[in-house]
């Protein structure tokens, strides 16, 4: 009785009665059967002790011990005076089920991760319709407030016809909110107006106009702000393309030199060592217009450390003309682009949060693209993104 109590525990079992444990080569058999009791008829609702027969069923149960594990469970079928038959009930077995329940939860659990839906198929030895068919019974709603802090950005989905897709996120609390078909201005429109958007104290987005509509339209009380990631690229791109410019005019020896030092070029000067500094200071006295960028580059960076937000304000508005005066094309676009979306570049500077989250959601989302070679179903890939990330889908097994 001993043994066979730690057996069950051991195995998870816990109700039923062991019979036997047989090894075979690819998966242990184990077979069980539940104790007699007194059934009610789920037709009449009278109880009965009478059995009818006995069936014997296939079930599958996760793995244990590095082999998949199959039960084997003589059910009973009680008669009832009624005359009507039924199973006896159980708590482990959903109603039309080869898989316990325990095992269709460990199954969806790996679905959490970016994992394709063979991968797990092949986990569990079952076919992939399988598991998309239990995925099914996974179900997101649209959320019902909007949160303080709102993080918007697309991604590329290709599924459901659409190119683009949008993901919503909490920045505050750090989750996904939503996942949205596309990135239209009048599809984001219909969406917000749904809900109350006075609660809401920031809208935080890169440099897409239909975003910028939408904070001043939707969003009037809160702080409209642009990421300081997708602003602060903007310069490093107009250092990079004055580089790529200068370094065509050389010979194909230094032309290589100065690509592969391009990550020396583009780290903050306080941060290289001596010797990289020095690597630094040689190439930037071959062309005084890389000295230049190099310089406006630097001076960004260190506007960025500035820890008064006010100050920083004032500097960026003084690196705008600067960069205006530099004469390099790059810069000047560059200046003309922060001119343009001065407010909501400037309010990063007082803004505690940045779209970091949603950017890293942004790249988990692509690796389970590829690894799932793209997903079609734009309503299956929309909550398994959302299951994904917050493990909080309505599962009915």
């Amino acid at each position: 009785m001993l043994n066979s109590y730690y057996t069950e525990k051991l195995l998870g079992l816990q109700g039923v009665e062991i019979k036997n444990i047989q090894e075979k080569e690819e998966y242990f058999e184990i077979s069980i059967e539940q104790p007699r009791k007194t059934c009610t008829c789920p037709h009449c609702g009278e109880a009965t002790n009478k059995i009818h027969d006995y069936r014997y069923q296939r079930i599958k149960e996760l793995s244990a011990f590095e082999k998949n594990v199959v039960l084997i469970l003589r059910k009973r079928r009680y008669v009832c005076s009624c005359g009507k038959r039924f199973a006896e009930p159980n708590s482990f077995l959903s109603r039309y089920q080869r898989m316990t329940k325990r095992a269709i939860m460990g199954l969806l659990g790996k679905l959490s991760d970016s994992r394709s839906y063979t991968s797990v198929a092949c986990e569990f030895n079952v076919s992939t319709s399988t598991v998309i068919r239990f995925f099914k019974n996974v179900q997101y709603s649209k959320p019902i407030e909007l949160p303080e802090v709102i993080g918007i950005d697309e991604f590329k989905g290709n599924s459901g016809g659409e190119k683009f897709h949008g993901i919503l996120t909490d920045l505050g609390e750090r989750k996904v909110i939503d996942i949205l078909k596309t990135r239209y201005e009048h599809d984001l429109c219909d969406y917000f107006k749904k809900y109350d958007r006075t609660g809401v104290k920031y809208f935080v987005s890169d440099m897409y106009k239909p975003y910028a509509e939408i904070a001043e339209y939707y969003f009037p009380n809160a702080t409209y702000v642009i990421d300081k990631y997708h602003w602060v690229r903007q310069a490093i791109w107009a250092f990079e393309a004055v580089r790529k410019e200068i370094q065509k005019q050389f010979l194909k020896q230094h032309r290589i030199y100065f690509k592969k030092s391009r990550l020396l070029l583009l780290k903050h000067q306080d941060d290289l060592n001596k010797k990289d500094l020095q690597q630094v200071l040689t190439m930037l006295d071959i062309s005084p217009t890389l000295s230049t960028a190099y310089f406006l580059k630097e001076l960004l960076y260190s506007i960025l450390d500035e820890p008064d937000p006010y100050k920083q304000k004032k500097l960026f508005s003084d690196w705008i003309e600067e960069a205006t005066e530099s004469e390099i094309p790059a810069f000047v676009k560059c200046a003309k682009t922060y001119h343009n979306w001065f407010t909501p570049i400037t309010n990063s500077f007082f803004c505690p949060y940045t779209n970091g989250f949603t950017e890293g959601c942004n790249n988990k989302i692509k690796v389970l693209k590829r690894n799932a070679y793209g997903l079609q179903d734009f309503k299956r890939f929309r909550n398994r993104i959302l299951f994904m990330f917050s493990h909080q889908g309505r599962v009915g097994a």
